[in-house]
């Protein structure tokens, strides 16, 4: 199933934190990209199931949150960390 990936307000912003502190911006680039092109071809194959429609996953350096909206091929990212210094953040915050 090929889905839209959105990147929620939030997670662009703690995205850019993320960039920002980074050692190895183009790490963190990279796996950005590389969670949009896994996102976008199979959403449920990727990462674990966290609850009901919302998935955690990583892609080194980066650890994200989404949620998959089935009947509109939707995928949004809820959350994104820095998953070498840490855990998601709760959800909600």
């Amino acid at each position: 199933m090929r889905c839209t990936v959105v990147w929620m307000p939030v997670a662009v912003q703690r995205l850019a934190t993320v960039w920002m502190a980074s050692p190895d911006r183009n790490a963190v680039t990279h796996a950005s990209n590389e969670i949009d092109r896994l996102l976008a071809v199979d959403p449920q194959t990727v990462g674990d199931l966290r609850f009901d429609t919302v998935r955690v996953a990583a892609v080194p350096p980066l650890g994200v949150e989404f949620e998959i909206d089935e009947d509109d091929r939707l995928v949004r990212i809820l959350s994104v960390w820095d998953a070498t210094v840490g855990q998601p953040p709760p959800t909600g915050d």
